[in-house]
């Protein structure tokens, strides 16, 4: 019973360091774009962000089908200040396709976004990780967790985007699910 007390405990205790981590790594970047499927600690790292370093944190929704995407983040991009996004437009090329057919953004609008994000001095994160370590998280905060087979296609989905955005802006990915050893 201790035992496998003390193990949790160090898991906690592990992924909490991850995660500051992180942190302290994307708070130098002007504006802090964090993406990744559910339960890969986005909105840990935005809200470490807002209260150690004074970011506002926006949390993207999928907005009405009648709002062009492209220029709402041309206008986030533009805020002044130090912002945190929850999600952005990196989700809408991997929720888009898989959840309602088609991304409303295309590849060239991704693109010219990423590098405004660039010249804005902010950074990509991509979180990724275990699949059945997130399947856990997920059951343990929601009560509830899509099929593995699901978590590992938006893993891989995330992926190819970031991938085809290779270049464009600043980007760290990390695996949250394992302790983190930052090189900058």
């Amino acid at each position: 019973m201790i035992k496998g007390h003390t193990e949790h405990v160090d898991q906690i205790a592990a992924r909490l360091a991850v995660f500051d981590e992180l942190t302290i790594a994307t708070s130098k970047y002007e504006v802090v774009v964090l993406e990744g499927c559910d339960g890969t600690g986005k909105t840990t790292i935005a809200c470490n962000l807002a209260e150690r370093h004074g970011y506002t944190v926006l949390h993207s929704d999928r907005p009405p089908d009648a709002i062009d995407l492209a220029e709402r983040y041309r206008s986030i991009l533009a805020r002044p200040g130090k912002i945190a996004l929850d999600r952005s437009f990196i989700s809408e090329l991997v929720y888009g396709p898989v959840k309602y057919g088609q991304s409303r953004l295309s590849a060239p609008d991704a693109a010219e976004l990423a590098f405004r994000l660039a010249d804005r001095g902010g950074v990509l994160v991509h979180l990724t990780g275990s699949p059945d370590i997130i399947a856990a998280r997920l059951r343990a905060r929601d009560g509830y967790a899509p099929p593995l087979e699901r978590i590992k296609s938006v893993i891989e989905s995330y992926r190819k985007v970031f991938d085809a955005l290779a270049g464009s802006a600043p980007t760290i990915t990390a695996d949250t699910t394992t302790p983190l050893t930052w090189h900058p």
